[in-house]
């Protein structure tokens, strides 16, 4: 067993089986040594736990779990084109973008559940500099969409 699957074994975390794109797209391209992954929806078994925006009916808390199933999507991404994310680096970047009525600007803490789970599996590989930004609308009305760009050797 390698050792970031003994870390998520220790954190009681399966990658999710990789969802396919749900448009022309690829889940993530390889440039140099870097891993850039398309933008990732909180897919659990294939279908999203909760359509609409934060601060109209989709509570920050839920998002926040919400973002972190996007990061768990998005590695299970970078694994499908490294091998193994014992090759993993660093975590460089996360975007999050996070459908939001315009009175919601709570935008940087529903994306820390992204951020947490990337410290929990990586730890100090897995700090990053981040953007996390509202939009009216994300793709099949996801409250929650989050990219990564990860650096491996």
């Amino acid at each position: 067993m390698s050792t970031i699957d003994e870390r998520l074994a220790e954190l009681g975390i399966t990658l999710p089986v990789l969802a396919k794109p749900v448009a022309a797209y690829v889940p993530a391209v390889i440039s140099g040594n870097l891993v850039f992954t398309s933008g990732q929806l909180p897919f659990v078994d294939g279908a999203l736990p909760q359509t609409g925006k934060l601060g109209a009916g989709v509570e920050a808390d839920d998002a926040k779990g919400y973002a972190r199933q996007c990061a768990l999507n998005a590695l299970a991404a970078v694994e499908s084109v490294i091998g193994s994310l014992d090759r993993v680096t660093r975590i460089v970047k996360v975007v999050g973008f996070v459908a939001s009525d315009p009175s919601f600007t709570g935008q940087p803490g529903v994306i820390n559940g992204a951020s947490e789970v990337l410290g929990e599996i990586f730890g100090d590989a897995g700090q990053h500099a981040r953007s996390a930004v509202g939009v009216p609308v994300l793709p099949l009305d996801s409250p929650v969409e989050v990219e990564l760009v990860v650096e491996f050797a």
